[in-house]
């Protein structure tokens, strides 16, 4: 792994830009863009205008390693190129770390959680990844309900893959969402925070991960796994809060940065001019980096 770059995502300032909403995700992000679903007839369509929306963003000057330490991007989004890169390639040209959506969206739920569902090719995909000078991973599971079974499965599940992942020499992001209209939502985050300190305290020396959590109800709440030796970095989703809630949040949690997607790309449409465009995307990066680092 680049200790360069490690180095980089573990001390940096700035902020995750989350750019890989999925096939089930992605509809409701071009709509969010202006661009209805009438206006393509097929996923392959449907990706095309997604790597629009994307290539729109990663060009501007605005989306520099300024404020940008890294980038999410979606499996289809890693194999599609920009000014004759690919992705994660042109990402690195403009200083910008790579991660990748690993996982395959969601089980049903079952004990108040949703599992990842099964990927029988996470190995294949990770080999493609370390071709595609990907950095890191990221994978999501979602929590409703407060309940520790269910709580205790989703951290066992995030910690195997995390360890195939480290296997490949990849950063992995555990991503086990807590969702804002969860029942009980602060307990749901207590039992999450201890199965996790469980998991941390199982991982050998050289084993390093990252997470990416929602917004806690008490304040501070995830102290203990910012700290711990195994911790790279904690980012934050916005989780269906507007980009105002998040920031407001995110600021009183200190040691958590941004990683939005919906919140990041809030207000910019196709319909903009250029100027429009970049003006808008960077107050919301200026927005949201002030939350993540100036606390």
């Amino acid at each position: 792994m680049n200790q360069e770059i490690l180095e980089r995502i573990k001390n940096g300032r700035g902020i995750f830009a989350a750019l890989d909403q999925s096939g089930g995700s992605t509809p409701k992000a071009l709509q969010q863009y202006g661009i209805v679903e009438t206006e393509y007839s097929n996923d392959e369509e449907m990706f095309t205008l997604i790597h629009e929306m994307r290539t729109r963003i990663m060009k501007s000057p605005v989306f520099n390693s300024d404020s940008i330490l890294a980038s999410i991007l979606f499996e289809n989004t890693m194999d599609r190129q920009i000014d004759g890169k690919f992705t994660p390639d042109y990402l690195l040209s403009k200083g910008i770390v790579p991660f990748l959506k690993v996982d395959k969206g969601l089980a049903d739920e079952e004990d108040g959680v949703q599992l990842m569902k099964k990927n029988n090719n996470l190995e294949s995909v990770l080999k493609r990844a370390v071709e595609r000078h990907i950095f890191g991973t990221k994978m999501r599971s979602v929590i409703k309900e407060p309940n520790r079974e269910g709580i205790k499965k989703i951290v066992k599940q995030q910690f195997e893959w995390a360890k195939i992942i480290i296997s490949y020499d990849l950063l992995p992001i555990i991503e086990p969402e807590v969702s804002i209209k969860a029942v009980n939502k602060s307990e749901c985050e207590k039992i999450l925070k201890e199965e996790i300190l469980k998991e941390l305290a199982n991982l050998s020396e050289n084993e390093k991960v990252m997470f990416k959590i929602t917004l806690p109800e008490v304040d501070n709440e995830y102290k203990e796994i910012i700290e711990n030796e195994h911790t790279i970095r904690v980012v934050a989703l916005s989780g269906g809060y507007t980009r105002t809630e998040a920031c407001k949040k995110l600021v009183r949690n200190n040691g958590i940065i941004a990683c939005f997607s919906r919140a990041f790309i809030e207000n910019l449409t196709k319909q903009q001019t250029e100027e429009e465009f970049n003006n808008t995307l960077g107050n919301s990066i200026t927005e949201i980096y002030n939350a993540s680092v100036n606390k």
